[in-house]
């Protein structure tokens, strides 16, 4: 995932970035497309070569999941900090 990070890349790249055999990673590429991470699109220069890269709509949903749930515990982490602010002052909540 890092490596595709970097730009669309053949098979055999992504094997040798990560030192993966390539059945390995051929494994790897199929779980990532059937997920929707992925896709795969045929290099013009060899028929039988494939680029991948990246599908952005997925990390794009999670980061916004990620971002709500920091939200929701900064939110807490606040609320907690007053509350021992609160306390350590002797106020009652």
């Amino acid at each position: 995932m890092d490596r595709l990070r970097e730009g669309p890349a053949r098979a055999g790249e992504l094997a040798d970035s990560v030192g993966l055999s390539p059945p390995a990673t051929s494994r790897h590429l199929k779980h990532l497309r059937q997920e929707g991470l992925i896709e795969a699109t045929a290099d013009p220069g060899d028929a039988r070569a494939r680029i991948y890269r990246l599908v952005r709509d997925p990390f794009a949903e999670l980061r916004a999941w990620v971002d709500h749930v920091e939200g929701l515990w900064a939110d807490q982490l606040d609320a907690f900090a007053a509350h021992v602010e609160r306390t350590r002052r002797g106020e009652q909540p």
